[in-house]
């Protein structure tokens, strides 16, 4: 669904225009020195610089989808826009900036802007700072008094040459320069604070200006030349091939770097404001197609590559920006710059200039950023995207960072651990850590021959995901294991049984496994639902004949307790009726008898109960198999009462089995469930009382640890919420769903968090509404005063989870919000 912008009165707007008239001015002198300083470092006319800065404040402010995102010419682009007028000339340049405008329009419409996120943020960070290394060894040159090379290496290598040939002075005022840039954010006192209303790159320029006129010094400063002279495009020259990766490239970087920076302004402004004092958030697809156009502008006037620059931005949200006419203005005072203020801009030093450049290229390389890729393990792709943007180039760095964060996935994936060890008791265990691929089967079927074969063995495996070739490795090996006399049972890393071809943990104990009889196997309620290949089903496992099927089904062990889904797999056989079978228990004894006679006996089929036979039948179940295990367990609890660690919030959809996707027990879950899984929020119209006390007790008078808001897939309350039409009659189940509205808001609004699942997107707008609504309900679950105080206090957490019926997944909501500023249901695997 489509978020729609708040229509502003005139009103609003004239109350807007001071704080963006005032914010226009902060950044303008901001923009000021740092477009000159691009240019500069970019070999480019210095006009370029003004003329980039003025329409991407006027245009890309107005066309943009990020109202207070600030765009003009960047450092991001420096590197790739120095080489190609080194390869083209400036003019060509101009043309390549015009095509990938249009390129941006085109990615535009095709609303591919969220998707250009998806790159890795190791990546991204590294090609940044892969610029800003390389942008600052280039500006180390003037700051020195030299000229930089054309390249990065040429530039380290030409470093001791440089150092020997100082020139005092341009080292001089690029020395204050950036003593003023780096001190001005901290002068201390009433007039510190003062004097840190003026921006300190603004600051540094001036001063280092100032002092180089009155102390009469002689060296380089910027020279504006005539605007009749300035240069506009020509038609691009040179070989098609590369012209089309020039494109490109300012198209990806361009791209991804305001993306990047409209993604971070939002976080910004919603850290800084409150919920009504913020302007909509960021429209991504509409924001490349401001950039887009602001591209063709600023490329067919003769100005620099335009993107949104963070720095700019986020003077513009401090500064109290309330909508898009900051950025306008500006633009407005750019251009107004530029024709009155030459005389003074001619005044300022390139080694200031320099300075200031190179002191950004520098802040390019974040600790922080740092930080946050090594914490995830991508300090590998990290070091070399910038190593090969350094050697390189942007593109050809890119392209390696991606090669390399593939080939680390691939090696993460296909890393695998087999080992082998003989107990005391002479079993021999074989441990399996990883994932099974084709990859790891010639070292697995090595250490599966050094087993003897009249041996128990015990295979345990703990990974996720097991391919066809590594299942037919061990299904082979266990048929010839078991063939020559040995016995084998197949476990999870903590010792649930797994199911290879049909021979469980059940057969194994027959055979002599120790415990397989124990019941252990189904020690999570799934009884024997574990299985070592997440890509075989366990009916694919069941074959033979029905004697053998039986035989197996027999050895199960005694503790039928633990195995409570057995019977119900039956009841979900999604054959007619007429056709079904008997349950499992009937076939496992008619097949018995027929094994014992050494006769296979056909079993007739017998109609499925339903209603209150099949409710009869199940409570026998109960009583004949579950109930004398759990006797004792339930006489302690009826003594000492219950006890729950957590309020379990779900819905009442028939296929979410609370206690099989918690492998939870009697006196574990306080469990409240209703239509669409809502919580009503206090003394809101035709609220329910019934979910407000169950709370209330819950918190105050069972003191659970945690609260818990499970959603799941396929909602059926989700989809009449998304497909309700207004004046419709109210009934009993309509005003329920009232409650739901916020969800359905929620979603609709941009200045709430995106919701989806790690990896991959919402696959239709039902999941994106079960997603938002779990976020949604915590949020009224704050709004209750006992769950308020528990929280104020720290002895309560809230937890969100999200329940994949087709497949059989669960998903836990992380804190906070990920890189691209959305909330995320992540996978909880098999041993969390």
């Amino acid at each position: 669904m489509t978020a729609t912008s708040p229509t502003r009165t005139p009103q609003g707007v004239r109350k807007d225009l001071p704080a963006d008239l005032s914010a226009s001015i902060t950044v303008f002198l901001i923009a000021i020195p740092l477009s000159l300083g691009i240019a500069l470092a970019t070999g480019a006319p210095l006009q370029a610089g003004l003329v980039a800065a003025a329409v991407g404040g006027i245009v890309a402010g107005r066309l943009g989808g990020a109202p207070l995102q600030v765009s003009g010419p960047a450092a991001g682009l420096t590197v790739v826009t120095a080489e190609l007028i080194q390869h083209y000339g400036w003019r060509t340049t101009c043309a390549i900036t015009v095509l990938a405008g249009f390129c941006q329009l085109g990615l535009a419409a095709l609303r591919t802007a969220r998707s250009a996120l998806m790159v890795s943020p190791a990546i991204v960070h590294g090609m940044l700072a892969g610029i800003g290394v390389t942008i600052a060894l280039a500006q180390l040159h003037i700051v020195l008094g030299g000229t930089p090379q054309s390249s990065a290496v040429a530039n380290v290598l030409g470093l001791p040459g440089q150092l020997a040939d100082l020139h005092p002075v341009a080292l001089g005022i690029s020395a204050l320069t950036l003593v003023v840039l780096l001190g001005w954010p901290r002068l201390p006192g009433r007039a510190g604070r003062a004097l840190r209303k003026v921006p300190a790159p603004l600051a540094a320029v001036a001063t280092a200006t100032v002092f180089a006129a009155l102390a009469g010094l002689s060296l380089p400063r910027v020279d504006l030349p005539s605007w009749r002279s300035h240069a506009l495009p020509e038609m691009p020259e040179g070989p098609v091939l590369g012209l089309i990766a020039a494109v490109l490239t300012i198209t990806l970087v361009g791209s991804v770097e305001s993306l990047l920076s409209a993604v971070a302004t939002d976080k910004l402004i919603a850290s800084e404001r409150g919920t009504d004092n913020r302007p909509p958030r960021a429209d991504l697809d509409r924001e490349l197609r401001g950039q887009g156009a602001a591209n063709i502008v600023s490329g067919a006037l003769g100005g620099l590559p335009i993107t949104g620059v963070a720095v700019r931005s986020v003077a513009n949200v401090k500064s109290g920006a309330a909508s898009r006419k900051s950025s306008m203005l500006h633009g407005f005072w750019v251009l107004l710059a530029a024709f009155l203020l030459v005389p003074v801009l001619d005044l300022i030093p390139l080694a200031t200039l320099a300075a200031l450049v190179m002191a950004v290229g520098v802040q390019m390389v974040s600790i922080t950023h740092l930080r946050s890729v090594t914490r995830h393990r991508e300090a590998l792709v990290y070091g070399t995207t910038i190593v090969a943007v350094v050697l390189g180039g942007v593109l050809e760095g890119v392209a390696v960072g991606i090669a390399v964060a593939v080939a680390l996935a691939l090696h993460r994936l296909a890393r695998t651990r087999i080992t082998l060890e003989r107990l005391d008791s002479g079993v021999h265990r074989v441990r399996a850590r990883g994932q099974l691929t084709f990859l790891a089967v010639p070292r697995l079927s090595r250490v599966l021959n050094q087993i003897p074969h009249d041996t128990h063995a015990v295979i345990e495996l703990d990974g996720s995901f097991m391919d066809h070739a590594a299942y037919e490795t061990i299904q082979d090996w266990q048929q010839s294991h078991l063939a020559h006399g040995g016995s084998l049972e197949v476990t999870g890393r903590s010792g649930q049984a797994a199911r290879i071809n049909g021979a469980d943990p059940g057969a194994a104990g027959k055979t002599g496994s120790p415990g397989g009889a124990d019941g252990t196997d189904g020690a999570d309620g799934t009884g024997g639902a574990h299985r070592s290949g997440r890509g075989h089903d366990a009916r694919h496992a069941e074959g033979g004949r029905p004697a053998e099927r039986s035989r197996r089904s027999q050895q199960r062990g005694t503790h039928q307790c633990c195995r409570p889904w057995t019977p119900w797999q039956n009841h979900c056989d999604h054959r007619a009726p007429s056709t079904r079978t008997a349950t499992a228990s009937t076939m496992a004894e008619a097949a018995a008898a027929a094994s014992d006679d050494g006769e296979a006996q056909e079993l007739s089929p017998t109609p499925r109960r339903r209603g209150a036979g099949q409710l009869a039948s199940g409570i026998s179940a109960f009583q004949r198999d579950t109930a004398p295990h759990v006797r004792d367990e339930l006489a302690r609890l009826a003594r000492e009462g219950q006890r729950p660690s957590q309020l379990f919030i779900t819905c009442a959809d028939s296929r979410l089995v609370t206690s099989m996707i918690t492998a939870s027990g009697p006196g574990d879950l306080f469990t409240v469930r209703n239509v669409g899984n809502l919580v009503p929020l206090p003394g809101a119209e035709s609220t329910d009382d019934s979910v407000a006390a169950a709370i209330e007790y819950a918190v105050d008078v069972l003191q659970v640890d945690s609260i818990t808001v499970c959603g799941h897939s396929g909602c059926g309350a989700m989809q009449a919420l998304l497909s309700s039409a207004p004046g419709v009659a109210m009934t009993p189940l309509r005003r329920w769903l009232r409650h739901g509205l916020p969800s359905l808001a929620r979603m609709a609004s941009r200045h709430h968090a995106w919701a989806r699942i790690a990896g991959r997107l919402p696959a239709d707008a039902v999941e994106q509404l079960c997603l938002t609504n779990v976020v949604q309900q915590l949020e009224h679950l704050r709004a209750h005063e006992s769950v308020a105080r528990r929280l104020a206090e720290g002895t309560l957490e809230l937890h969100g989870m999200y329940f994949h019926v087709g497949e059989a997944q669960a998903y836990l909501l992380s804190e906070g919000e990920d890189f691209f500023d959305c909330r995320v249901f992540d996978t909880v695997g098999q041993h969390a």
